[in-house]
């Protein structure tokens, strides 16, 4: 699969420190590891993560967006590993999960820091070795999917007040891009305008 070059162009900015993040994006895309997108609201931390994904090897399969911060604690585990029929009450079908969904291709954390500690315990699991199991059955699986996650808060911080795990963290920001805040960069507020 050729790499799409338009997707940088999507990435709209021609402030110094937005074009050096620019430039990182395709040698990262490159590479299968982890990548954590740091950046305050409306950086453009989503459109990086697909110009990730549609740069990369993987452009031909799925990109599959999950927000942390809309899914409850109750339904995190369902939505992201699946489940088997009859796992629970209304579980009239199997559902693959996100995961299922996203194999061969990326999987983008939106919100990280919203994953509640019990659901970052189970998904440092799945980044450890690439396997887990569905609701309602004990054989293990595997998916071949690249992880990509980002947030808007400091997550050292978050790690100092208990709220997230730091081998998560370096699980995550195995590659870090940080995302420029809007007001350092207001030349390009015209461009985006």
């Amino acid at each position: 699969v050729q790499p799409d070059p338009l997707m940088l162009f999507q990435l709209v900015g021609e402030d110094p420190a937005f074009v050096a993040v620019k430039q990182k994006i395709p040698r990262m895309a490159q590479s299968d590891k982890t990548v954590l997108i740091v950046g305050e609201t409306g950086t453009g931390k989503e459109l990086c993560a697909r110009a990730l994904h549609y740069l990369s090897p993987r452009a031909d399969k799925p990109f599959i967006p999950m927000n942390c911060g809309a899914i409850p604690l109750e339904l995190f585990e369902r939505e992201l590993f699946g489940h088997e029929k009859g796992a629970f009450t209304g579980a009239w079908t199997a559902q693959p999960g996100l995961l299922g969904e996203a194999e061969g291709g990326t999987l983008f954390l939106d919100e990280i820091e919203a994953l509640p500690l019990i659901a970052q315990v189970k998904f440092l699991r799945f980044l450890q070795d690439h396997t887990y199991c569905t609701l309602g059955s004990p054989r293990t699986k595997r998916a071949d999917v690249r992880v990509l996650a980002s947030s808007n808060v400091d997550l050292t911080r978050k790690i100092q007040e208990g709220a997230f795990r730091e081998d998560l963290f370096y699980r995550l920001a195995v590659l870090v891009l940080n995302l420029p805040p809007l007001r350092e960069s207001k030349t390009d507020i015209p461009l985006l305008a």
